[in-house]
């Protein structure tokens, strides 16, 4: 059968060797993967293919990883991977594993090799709360542990995301355990707690991981220490007291109050006072004991004319508690029989038995006071009840009254001096103390200015208000009475007349328009004066703002503006300034200018305040343009306008030449009798210039060398253009007469010309006159120059132009040369740089062979 492929082919064969093949491969891809830690930067080397596959090598996936198609190499790219956002689910595990699908080798194979994502410690433990509360009863055993449900989460895998936790600033109290079981933490007791010594703790839990550069977090832990009833009600070593109670005391007399303390909270805190069963009857009889409070009082009330001591024994209890006790002693003095008397000798002027005194008065004596009673008294004594502005001075068995501080009306105008007299009989009985009260009237003096409520007073009001329109109410108050505190007001005499205030009721109001483009602030002084003696006065300002109304128009500076522009100005050339003011302010004073029924060539500038030019002006066509400016503002409600008038007058300029309207053409021509008399006008020059002014004087000039000129029979009128026969016409005038003519403007700095050819021909027969062709200047170029030294017309020299030709022809010649030179150099150059691309591109970035065939066929 030869060489060929066998008819009977094993196709059972075939089958089998693929299978073995594609699990040798499965065999392969499954030995091959890689490893790389999370969060590299772009371009790290992640692993090859090159000891596995053959090239070429394309990566299916490029999101995380690129791989270079010749060499098998794998780089990281600019999206970094996450461990954690990659596997979320498994951010504990050891293992992170991505897979990724490639195709190598030159018949382009699938595969599929795992890249395994390595954790690194980039995650810090986190607290789901910021603070977490514990509370523990201060009678706990040492060593309780307390169970802490707040644990710290780390994202991170292995050592990185195992954690170990340690308290600060616990003081040695608390420290933290950690089961080996699982992640629970316990809060264990160290030292005895005593909630009346500390009933809070704050401390840091702080969770750190094993990463080689650990992180940590921290919590703030807060133990808060419960309260038993582990103290009971106690009172101080000083409880006990003895009391003095008159024998006519009143019924609910309050007597004593007891006191004790327990240092427990809440209810454990709760106390409940009672008599002692030993107390004696009597003393149940006189007296009650608030059980919440402790407050002894009075059970009725007492006449007694001896003196006895009574014995209270009260208890504090507490729950389940023994109860504590104090005593009280009550002395109950006998009721007085006897009586002291209070004398007064007023000093002080006084009305019905009350004294007046002027305030301010420095301290002054008032009366003098004496104890009258009987003999038998012993240690008698007088004092003032409560602290009042007056003091008592024993002198000679007698008291002087006098005031300690000058008195003010406007803090009290009243006093009520209370004096109390006691007094001890020979027996030791205390004799029952006598009162006596005394009023003391002040007097008031104007001693307070008014005083108004603000210093300085602030309004806005807007311009052109009605008359008579009320502005504002100042107010000053006078804390003297009477006279010396009525109040009136006036304004400073320099205050313009159109304000006006209520000198009792201090309305300021305002009796014309107020105009703010007048005066936009007034300042206004108001005094107010009481009517004391002499009289006080103050000061207050009143600062009026007066607010801007769209009450003006603008306003041009002139009706009409006139200006002047040369022709020659460039568009958006600057014609002029447009002024305009509008006195109000803000937008009330802000224009805007638009020219109205205008279509000439103008624009009006509203950031410079000007008027330009919009294209090129031509004074021939039209020399003088009418606008109308409308400014308006932008007031409001109502936009407010004006108008002007601009004349813009185009001034000219030396821009167009003379035109020649006689004769019509260079080879019309004249003939001549020579029987004209000298002097005679034979024809007319005649030019016109569309300038103005200087710029379309015209001047005509025959242009030719002096003999030339002497020995012409005709002359031309440099003004008029008029040619007129010079002198008598002769024999040898019989000919062609060539006059070369410059004709020029009078424009400055240099004039504009043109040139015309006036062919005379003399000639006896008087047939008409004809020319071929024009004449040509043959003479010198300087006899006709401008004052600018440019030539009117050049000598025609045959040979000088064709000379000047062929230069031309050659320089155009040369020139093509030097661009097809340059178009097949740099055709070479775009064919070479290709080529060079292709060596440096990648290989990604090659052109096939087969497809470069067609690019470069012409080769």
């Amino acid at each position: 059968m030869g060489h060929g492929t066998p008819d009977n082919m094993n196709w059972a064969g075939l089958l089998q060797n693929l299978l073995v093949a594609v699990h040798l491969r499965q065999i392969l891809c499954d030995s091959v993967w890689f490893s790389i830690p999370e969060e590299q930067e772009p371009g790290i080397l992640a692993g090859s293919l090159s000891k596995h596959f053959p090239p070429p090598y394309q990566l299916l996936t490029q999101e995380y990883l690129w791989m270079d198609k010749n060499t098998g190499n794998f780089y990281t790219t600019e999206q970094k991977m996450d461990r954690e956002t990659l596997c979320p689910e498994d951010t504990g595990a050891e293992e992170c594993i991505i897979l990724h699908n490639a195709i190598v080798g030159p018949s382009g194979d699938l595969i599929q090799f795992p890249v395994i994502i390595e954790d690194i410690n980039d995650n810090a433990p986190h607290f789901e709360n910021s603070e977490i509360h514990l509370k523990v009863s201060e009678d706990v055993t040492v060593g309780t542990s307390f169970l802490l449900d707040d644990q710290a989460q780390d994202r991170d895998a292995g050592h990185n995301g195992k954690l170990h936790y340690h308290l600060e600033d616990s003081d040695g109290v608390f420290r933290i355990k950690v089961e080996k079981g699982g992640p629970v933490i316990m809060l264990v007791v160290q030292t005895a707690l005593d909630r009346e010594t500390r009933d809070l703790y704050r401390m840091a839990l702080v969770a750190t991981d094993r990463g080689s550069d650990p992180l940590s977090a921290t919590a703030t832990l807060i133990v808060t220490v419960t309260d038993v009833n582990d103290n009971c009600p106690s009172f101080s070593s000083d409880s006990a007291r003895n009391v003095t109670i008159p024998g006519d005391s009143r019924k609910n007399m309050l007597v004593a109050q007891v006191k004790a303390t327990d240092p427990d909270s809440g209810p454990n805190a709760a106390i409940v006072y009672s008599l002692s069963p030993k107390v004696s009857k009597r003393a149940k009889k006189l007296f009650s004991l608030d059980s919440l409070t402790g407050y002894i009082r009075l059970t009725q009330d007492l006449q007694s004319d001896n003196s006895e001591d009574l014995l209270l024994k009260v208890l504090a209890s507490g729950h389940h508690c023994p109860p504590a006790d104090t005593q009280v002693t009550v002395s109950v003095l006998p009721k007085a029989n006897q009586k002291l008397t209070i004398k007064i000798g007023f000093i002080a002027e006084h009305q019905n038995q009350t004294m007046v005194l002027p305030e301010n008065q420095p301290p002054t004596v008032l009366a003098v006071l004496e104890l009258e009673g009987d003999s038998s008294f012993k240690e008698t004594s007088l004092a003032i009840e409560n602290e009042v502005p007056f003091t008592l001075s024993p002198q000679n068995g007698k008291y002087l009254l006098s005031t300690s501080k000058p008195l003010d009306y406007e803090t009290k105008s009243e006093h009520r001096i209370s004096v109390v007299a006691h007094a001890r009989s020979a027996e030791g009985t205390v004799i029952a103390p006598s009162r006596r009260v005394m009023r003391v009237m002040v007097s008031d003096v104007n001693d307070n200015a008014p005083h108004f409520l603000q210093a300085h007073y602030q309004l806005e009001v807007e311009e052109n208000n009605q008359p008579g329109k009320p502005l504002l109410q100042v107010l000053a108050l006078d804390a003297d009475s009477g006279s010396s505190g009525r109040v009136t007001y006036r304004l400073d005499k320099h205050t313009s007349t159109v304000f006006n205030i209520d000198p009792v009721t201090g309305q300021l109001s305002v009796s014309a328009s107020l105009d703010r483009e007048q005066q936009d602030v007034h300042k206004l002084t108001v005094f107010a004066r009481d009517s004391g003696s002499p009289p006080l006065e103050s000061v207050a300002t009143v600062s009026i703002r007066v607010l801007d109304q769209n009450d003006n128009a603008p306003v041009f500076l002139t009706p009409h503006f006139l200006f002047f522009i040369p022709e020659s100005v460039p568009p958006f050339a600057q014609v002029g300034g447009l002024g305009v003011t509008d006195p109000d302010e803000g937008k009330n004073g802000s224009t805007e200018l638009h020219l109205v029924n205008s279509s000439g060539p103008f624009v009006v500038d509203n950031t410079q305040g000007t008027l330009r030019t919009t294209t090129n002006l031509d004074r021939e066509t039209q020399d003088r343009y009418e606008l109308y400016l409308l400014a308006s503002d932008h007031g409001y409600p109502v936009s407010l306008t004006s108008t002007a008038r601009v004349t813009i007058f185009v001034e000219d300029i030396n821009d167009n030449q003379p035109k020649v309207i006689l004769p019509s053409s260079n080879s019309s021509c004249l003939t001549v009798s020579p029987e004209t008399t000298e002097g005679t006008m034979v024809t007319k020059i005649y030019a016109v210039d569309e300038d103005s002014g200087l710029n379309s004087e015209i001047t005509y000039t025959v242009v030719a060398p002096e003999p030339v000129q002497n020995s012409s029979p005709f002359r031309v009128d440099s003004r008029s253009g008029n040619v007129t026969v010079a002198q008598q016409l002769l024999q040898q005038d019989l000919r062609m007469h060539h006059l070369f003519i410059v004709v020029r403007d009078g424009g400055k700095p240099a004039p504009l010309y043109t040139t015309v050819w006036v062919n005379l021909w003399v000639n006896e027969s008087m047939e008409p006159c004809h020319l071929d062709r024009a004449p040509t200047w043959t003479g010198t170029p300087d006899l006709f120059q401008t004052p600018s030294k440019a030539p009117i017309c050049e000598v025609e020299d045959t040979r000088s132009a064709q000379l000047i030709l062929l230069v031309g022809l050659g320089m155009m010649l040369a020139s093509i040369c030097l661009l097809v030179v340059t178009a097949v150099l740099y055709l070479k150059q775009r064919r070479v740089s290709p080529q060079q691309n292709k060596r440096v591109d990648n290989a990604e970035n090659e052109i096939p062979l087969r497809s470069m065939d067609k690019y470069y066929s012409d080769d």
